[in-house]
């Protein structure tokens, strides 16, 4: 007799339901979100006929933290089910839109009962690979986190202190985010603090933020653009604007040492996997893509049947709705957005290392595509000669990926 489970997933507790091949259900309850409670979960299950040998198969509206952890560990299979198909599936048993925790446990497991191979159970990933999912997130997050705090600092700079922005746009690439230019900001959060700023301490500054080249030449730019003729707050304001900059500078300092250190941390972590030396293999990814690219994808060979899935997931394939005579083929929009975002990056650096991908992005671009196009489309392609190299055990090859016209191969 077939069993399944469903938990409706929450802060404080969790509903249970053991529901059996015909639908009917042989156990329900509410357990603690502790160790005690999983111990109850445990002993339901065992009540309801679960063993060592053929565990319960559990559906569960979240794929990460302490229960799904727990769970994965008692080797059964778990189907982590997206809030918003649970939604779906609900008005196929009531119509009338009644909810309670209790029903939606029921219906979880009713879910993976009837349909089974329309849900992926969350791969089977080594513990190294989530360490990897772990760190490059973390990484991504304290990125954009640094991206949001520099935007409020750019526009709080445009309300009370132009020349700032005007230093900080000649500098190299990097503005605020650089070392040299938070430096100086923090010294000198306000416009007349800034023009009282002698050419000895702003070298100072420079020598310790890490600059050693070029120290004359922007010691006297700084000088200048700091002391020339600007629109002012009052005085009190602008201290205050001050006052402002200068704790988004404490946070901003925190997030790029955050995101440096992760970067560093995800880095390591993904060369010591087996993984590593295929994705590597492939151009136009750096060192950081390379480990986000293996921390979303996972290593559980079976996770994705054919590229097909993968594509779908990273998002690079798109979707077809066809109803009558009116066709359309739109972008896809539910996507895993962390693994998208490396698509552009991938498709856009791989242009200036390989031939083949240039060759292809060129012939598409000549046939009519917009620019997007081709990147999506590469970033597609990639990922399917990535879905063979791993599941083959073998490196990327330029000239398999991207054959060279029979004319060039001559």
């Amino acid at each position: 007799m077939g069993l399944y489970c469903g938990i409706d997933w929450a802060t404080a507790h969790h509903d249970v339901a053991v529901v059996d091949a015909d639908g009917r259900v042989v156990a329900r309850g509410r357990v603690g979100n502790d160790a005690a409670g999983f111990a109850k979960l445990l002993t339901l299950l065992a009540e309801a006929g679960d063993s060592p040998a053929d565990p319960i198969p559990v559906a569960i509206e979240t794929d990460r933290g302490l229960w799904v952890a727990a769970l994965r560990a008692t080797g059964r299979r778990i189907y982590p089910i997206n809030p918003l198909a649970a939604s779906r599936y609900r008005s196929r048993y009531a119509v009338s839109g009644a909810k309670s925790d209790a029903t939606d446990a029921v219906l979880l497991a009713n879910i993976i009962r009837t349909d089974p191979d329309a849900h992926r159970p969350l791969p089977a990933d080594t513990n190294l690979a989530p360490a990897i999912r772990v760190l490059a997130r973390a990484q991504q997050d304290a990125v954009w986190a640094r991206q949001q705090i520099g935007n409020q600092i750019r526009d709080l700079l445009k309300d009370f202190s132009p020349a700032a922005l005007v230093a900080c746009a000649e500098l190299p690439s990097g503005g605020p985010a650089r070392t040299d230019a938070r430096t100086i900001l923090a010294a000198a959060p306000t416009p007349a603090q800034a023009a009282k700023l002698t050419p000895a301490r702003l070298r100072k500054l420079l020598i310790k933020a890490g600059r050693r080249r070029n120290l004359d030449r922007d010691v006297e730019r700084l000088r200048q653009v700091f002391t020339d003729t600007y629109l002012h707050q009052p005085p009190v304001v602008e201290n205050a604007m001050g006052i402002q900059l200068s704790t988004l500078l404490r946070q901003f300092d925190a997030a790029c040492t955050a995101a440096d250190e992760l970067a560093e941390a995800a880095i390591t972590h993904f060369e010591q996997h087996p993984d590593a030396a295929i994705i590597t293999s492939f151009p136009g990814l750096g060192s950081l893509a390379r480990a986000r690219v293996l921390a979303e994808i996972g290593d559980d060979r079976g996770r994705f049947a054919d590229a097909r899935g993968l594509k779908a997931f990273a998002g690079s394939a798109p979707i077809t709705r066809a109803s009558g005579k009116k066709p359309v083929v739109p972008h896809r929009h539910i996507t895993n957005r962390r693994l998208a975002a490396v698509g552009s990056i991938w498709a856009v650096a791989s242009l200036r290392g390989s031939p083949g991908t240039r060759r292809h992005h060129d012939t598409r671009r000549a046939a009519a595509d917009w620019n997007r196009q081709p990147q999506r489309h590469l970033f597609n392609k990639f990922l399917g000669q990535l879905h063979h190299c791993l599941q083959t055990g073998q490196l990327y090859h330029e000239h398999l990926a991207f054959p060279p016209p029979l004319t060039l191969a001559a």
